[in-house]
């Protein structure tokens, strides 16, 4: 349903004891444009419709929804030469891209 990578466990887990107060990490649906719709992850507090995953001692919000839509879903931490950040993958469909932008 929901794999957390070790190292973006530790990064998630360095940024939360960081926090003032316990927090939640949601999992919500960005538009991704002609590249398709994606995962991204923010702070915020539990809603009705919400599933609550614990993993690793962190605790993850995602609508009931949007997980039967997107799981299996896997969060990863990557460092390379171009940088570093979270890795959100997920069986949602990916976008076809297109030719006329370049942000894609």
């Amino acid at each position: 349903m929901l794999t957390v990578t070790a190292k973006a466990n530790e990064k998630i887990t360095a940024f939360l004891k960081a926090q003032k107060e316990p927090s939640y990490i949601r999992l919500f649906l960005s538009e991704g444009g002609c590249s398709g719709p994606s995962l991204g992850m923010g702070l915020d507090e539990p809603e009705e419709n919400d599933e609550v995953i614990k993993e690793n001692g962190v605790n993850y919000l995602i609508d009931k929804d949007l997980l039967d839509k997107a799981r299996p879903i896997s969060i990863d931490f990557i460092e390379s030469d171009r940088g570093s950040g979270f890795s959100i993958s997920s069986s949602l469909p990916k976008g076809e891209g297109c030719s006329s932008c370049s942000g894609c």
